[in-house]
């Protein structure tokens, strides 16, 4: 058994290379038995109709068919929000063939129970953040963004990635990196000794205490144009965090 997982693609217009990258590797993956996308696999998603606006439809509506293929070969997906695609949707859901999580879910990988997150809620020292994102999760504050034609919400969805540009430009490091007493404190509430998110694009892995007991938290890293992240689990084996070369363009269209 073969179960994989990434994060932190940003799927955009302007990331080709990432997209096509994306595409070989859902065809590479065909034969896992699951594929779990842990958040930001779009830089931003402004609801489910992007399948129908002419701009960005080709690259929404490729990820879904490619995923559809996927899914349809026999491997399960399952798609968990980051802080960039917390407004995708059902629609999106069905027409890739996959099922979307909750913000947190415990899994077992390599017999051992595992954590799954994006890894966004980790990081408490980031006030402003943190704010912004109990607003942008309330149902009300959906509909009303979602009623929105679509070209104000292309122009808001800009907005706000020049501003958590800028944001982040002023912030300490430590700031949008994980609090460590977050990490135990939800590990220990889990009960688990494993966990796994993105997020912060700091790939690595680190050991740690959990309950008196040895527990390690797996960091996934985000895409670039030659190479993506995955964490690989085979049944009864380790878990491995690992890189690898996307295609060129020209070898992956």
């Amino acid at each position: 058994m073969t179960t994989l997982l990434i994060s932190d693609l940003h799927l955009d217009t302007q990331t080709p290379e990432i997209a096509q990258g994306f595409l070989a590797y859902l065809e590479q993956a065909k034969g896992a038995d699951a594929l779990y996308l842990l958040g930001d696999i779009f830089d931003a998603w402004i609801g489910d109709d992007v399948l129908d606006h002419p701009g960005l439809a080709p690259i929404a509506g490729q990820a879904a068919e490619g995923l559809r293929r996927l899914s349809d070969s026999g491997t399960a997906v399952y798609f968990m929000h980051g802080n960039r695609d917390f407004l995708l949707g059902e629609r999106f859901a069905r027409e890739a063939g996959m099922t979307l999580l909750n913000d947190s879910v415990v899994v077992t990988l390599g017999d051992k129970r595992t954590l799954l997150m994006h890894g966004d809620t980790l990081c408490t020292r980031d006030v402003a953040y943190q704010a912004f994102r109990q607003q942008s999760r309330d149902p009300q504050w959906q509909s009303q963004i979602l009623a929105m034609p679509i070209d104000q919400r292309i122009e808001l969805a800009r907005s706000l990635r020049l501003q958590s540009g800028e944001a982040t430009s002023t912030k300490a490091s430590d700031i949008m990196d994980v609090t460590q007493e977050e990490v135990e404190r939800v590990m220990e509430a889990h009960d688990v000794t494993t966990l796994i998110h993105g997020h912060t694009h700091r790939p690595a892995e680190h050991e740690l205490t959990v309950n008196g007991a040895p527990a390690t938290r797996i960091v996934l890293g985000d895409w670039q144009p030659d190479h993506g992240w995955e964490v690989r689990a085979e049944a009864h084996g380790p878990l491995e965090l690992r890189q690898f070369a996307l295609p060129p363009v020209n070898e992956a269209s």
